[in-house]
């Protein structure tokens, strides 16, 4: 498949018909295991002499049709998926690191990721210097002897920083660490980090590629670019104690981090995918291309709606004319900025507050990228338990309110928040 364009992939890469009795649809293998021809069979499987299914914790037939999409639409040489996109982080990053090693990272991350780096990860001895992504310099600068992985958001949430991936993967060459890109808010339509130098590319499924609010699901693509035998990666050269002597990089080539996830991440830490999921996530990906681009025109009308009214004390969308980031989205998004848009309402904290408690149409919860509109006021939530002047440095300052643009009518949308206004009683 790999001469068909994206569009494409998404609907059809990694399924043969020919393999799944004639089904046009991918079909859910819903079994926790699988019966072997005979004891050689099993042992040939075991010792990746031959490939196929061994366990769900490891691999079926339905995620392995996900996975071979995901690798198809993002140009990387295999993916392997998660039960979230959390899972697909913590899972990528204990894979590959180990205590004492270190990791730099973009100030501006989703507030679950932060705190894994800034709290969780430290009491197993892996600790991150967090930095200002708007000069790549900054990753350089902070690299340390120990350090393993430089780890962005290719568009931040919810400071929708668009970031200069080419700048920051010439640092981590510099450095011979992967350079990490989760690419949720983008998407593979409107960004592809591995052609700007990234070398693993996460995902949480959840959002805009499932697309409809129903199935947890993270991922992780594997570009085959980094060179793991360059001396700081000794778990991939040297024989591996976990899994009878096999040399990952040997053995493997450019797909040794793939595998590595499932022949230790999966096996070990357990986030596998549902198959169930995973079918729900396929149904998603196959209209992405359509309602990425939807999603981000009725965004940027929006966000231009907003910059409008009276009661808003700023905006932030990539896509507006004027916006710090709008020469890089032009540069890195110009199919189009994605369904985030972030404003300030006057009045402050409890304004913020009561203009979210007061929509009808927008729903107040913790998701992003449903094909329903959904609001949230990150101070009071997702980010609380972030100092504030971390919060600042993510971009979330008391009066933010994110949106999550849906693809209902944007005439509804903007009525809505109008009645919010008036509700939440906001002085112009």
């Amino acid at each position: 498949m790999s001469d068909q364009k994206l569009a494409t992939n998404a609907l059809h890469a990694g399924h043969d018909t020919t393999q799944t009795g004639g089904t046009r649809a991918v079909p859910i293998y819903q079994t926790s295991s699988y019966v072997f021809n005979n004891t050689e069979h099993a042992a040939n499987l075991f010792s990746l002499a031959e490939l196929g299914f061994i366990y769900t914790r490891l691999n079926n037939p339905t995620n392995q049709i996900l996975q071979d999409r995901l690798a198809a639409v993002e140009g990387g040489v295999g993916a392997v998926v998660f039960s979230s996109g959390a899972a697909a982080i913590s899972t990528g990053l204990l894979t590959l690191l180990k205590s004492g090693d270190h990791i730099v990272a973009s100030s501006s991350l989703y507030g679950g990721t932060f705190n894994l780096l800034n709290v969780t990860l430290p009491r197993l001895g892996i600790h991150t210097t967090f930095v200002d992504a708007s000069n790549p310099e900054n990753f350089g600068k902070a690299v340390k002897e120990n350090t393993r992985a430089i780890f962005v958001e290719s568009l931040g949430n919810p400071k929708l920083d668009v970031l200069d991936l080419k700048a920051i993967s010439k640092e981590a060459k510099a450095a011979g660490v992967p350079f990490i890109v989760d690419n949720t808010v983008a998407t593979p339509v409107l960004l592809n980090p591995i052609e700007h130098g990234a070398n693993l590319v996460i995902h949480s499924l959840t959002k805009y590629i499932g697309g409809q609010g129903t199935s947890l699901g993270g991922a992780i693509i594997d570009a085959g670019t980094f060179d793991w035998a360059n001396g700081k990666f000794p778990e991939f050269t040297e024989p591996s104690a976990g899994y009878h002597g096999l040399v990952y990089h040997k053995a493997l080539g450019a797909a040794a981090f793939t595998f590595k996830l499932i022949l230790e991440g999966l096996r070990d830490f357990g986030g596998a995918l549902s198959p169930f999921n995973a079918f729900q996530i396929i149904q998603g990906l196959e209209t992405l291309p359509v309602r990425i681009k939807q999603h981000s025109a009725n965004a940027l009308e929006l966000a231009e709606w907003l910059q409008s009214r009276d009661e808003v004390a700023w905006v932030k969308y990539p896509g507006l004319k004027g916006d710090e980031y709008y020469n890089l989205a032009q540069e890195y998004l110009p199919k189009g900025q994605s369904g985030l848009v972030t404003f300030g309402i006057k009045g402050g904290f409890e304004a913020a507050k009561n203009v979210t408690d007061a929509t009808k149409i927008f729903s107040l919860l913790a998701n992003i990228g449903d094909t329903k509109s959904l609001i949230i006021h990150p101070a009071s939530t997702t980010h609380q338990q972030l100092t504030e002047e971390q919060q600042l440095s993510a971009g979330v300052g008391k009066d933010l309110i994110r949106l999550s643009v849906g693809l209902e009518d944007i005439n509804d949308l903007k009525a809505d928040l109008e009645q919010a206004f008036a509700a939440a009683n906001i002085k112009a």
